[in-house]
């Protein structure tokens, strides 16, 4: 018998393909201005209200609609064009920050008028979600899927690391309410693109979902979901990051940055491991495609995620800095490596006829736990401080993933003997 060998996946090759290379790209301008949006308005509703609840509901408000909404919008990803719901989202986007920038230039800015809005923004990141994903499963061969997940984490990364410094250099340079006009050009690049794009997110399957889309939908695809172990391994995976440790690094950066007497200094201690945070993500992305050593399997995603967690104890434990630097790094590698090997499993293995809402789930649970995260850091936070809060995370995902691991291999093991 004579077999043929599966191709390699070229290095990059989303990168060297002319309809995914601007879709990667665009996608890392779309989030950065997202990061923007959050720069210029965070600073202006402190300065205005000065309120801790409502710094707690920007967290809630950002996460809560992943966890509510992920799975409705997997399913019109399936039964609908997903550039049209990508240009949705994205002119959601946009609205969002002119609305900011018309309150902030007629003075009528108001909290009920602040929490809509904040609302409405975790609503377009949780509409854009599972239609990114189907429009790259039409991009890449299978092969080379794994790589275009990993690259689009990779971009995104980028946008999240640049959002922060552009935001800045607007708000010095505009000022809010002009800062944050500008900023819906970052969503227009996208929106463009996806008028000439010739992919749909259902090119490749050619299944397209017939039946009503609903909200009632998530208890089913859950139950679809619980026959694939692998599957269930995956998104246990995903929830376990986003609880054990999700955004607790960034927003207890200032803790540590006085920890370790960074505190000072005009903020370039403080500077510098945010940096770190998000450097890692980016330099990793591109490291590991360049060197292919990251598979697509479970194995990987589980030390990879044991990585992160381990990193994240590291942090908050260490009293040396360069120490700490060099975790956030190699802890932002580890990060990208699992949810990326998580997402690529998780659209290979899902069934082709539900795979939007199976990566609604997946976003469901890997996003919107993230507003689980909050809650624990601020209950542990007031125990045991902030860097036993994320010490004990960091704990809390390393076991946990070592005990997906063992769970989905017995599975596996009983599935070979039956």
């Amino acid at each position: 018998m004579i077999t043929t060998a599966s191709p390699r996946p070229r290095r990059f090759g989303p990168l060297r393909d002319k309809h995914s290379r601007p879709y990667l790209m665009t996608a890392g301008l779309s989030m950065m201005g997202d990061n923007i949006e959050h720069v210029i308005t965070y600073w202006v509703l402190w300065q205005t209200f000065h309120s801790p609840w409502l710094v707690g509901f920007q967290v809630i408000s950002h996460w809560l609609p992943f966890l509510l909404l992920s799975v409705l919008f997997g399913g019109l990803a399936e039964k609908y064009d997903c550039r049209r719901i990508i240009q949705i989202a994205q002119g959601l986007f946009a609205f969002v920050s002119l609305g900011w920038g018309v309150l902030f230039l007629t003075g009528t800015l108001e909290m009920w008028s602040a929490c809509v809005l904040l609302v409405l923004h975790g609503c377009a990141g949780a509409l854009w979600g599972p239609a990114e994903q189907l429009m790259l499963h039409d991009f890449a061969e299978p092969e080379e899927l794994p790589s275009a997940v990993r690259l689009n984490a990779t971009f995104k990364s980028l946008g999240v690391l640049a959002g922060p410094v552009v935001g800045s250099v607007l708000l010095l340079l505009l000022g809010p309410t002009w800062g944050i006009f500008a900023n819906i050009a970052f969503y227009l690049p996208m929106t463009l693109l996806m008028i000439r794009t010739p992919f749909t997110g259902h090119s490749r399957s050619g299944l397209v979902l017939r039946e009503r889309v609903s909200i009632l939908d998530t208890p089913r695809v859950l139950r679809t979901v619980a026959g694939d172990k692998v599957l269930v391994g995956m998104i246990a995976l995903a929830g376990l990051i986003a609880v054990c440790v999700g955004s607790s690094l960034t927003v207890s950066m200032p803790n540590f940055a006085d920890a370790l007497g960074a505190g000072d200094e005009g903020g370039i201690g403080y500077g510098l491991l945010l940096f770190a945070n998000g450097i890692g993500g980016v330099a990793g992305g591109f490291l590991l495609e360049a060197t292919g050593i990251i598979k697509a399997d479970v194995k990987a995603a589980v030390v990879a995620a044991v990585m992160f967690g381990l990193t994240s104890l590291i942090v908050a434990t260490t009293s040396h800095y360069g120490i700490a630097v060099a975790a956030l790094v190699v802890g932002g590698v580890a990060n990208l490596a699992a949810t990326s090997v998580g997402q690529a499993i998780v659209q290979l293995r899902a069934p082709a006829d539900q795979r939007g809402r199976v990566v609604g789930v997946y976003g469901m649970i890997g996003s919107g736990m993230r507003t689980g995260n909050g809650i624990t850091l601020a209950g542990l936070g007031a125990l045991i401080g902030v860097s036993g809060a994320v010490a004990v995370g960091g704990v809390g995902l390393m076991v946990g993933a070592l005990v997906i691991a063992v769970l989905t291999g017995m599975q596996t093991a009983r599935s070979r003997r039956a």
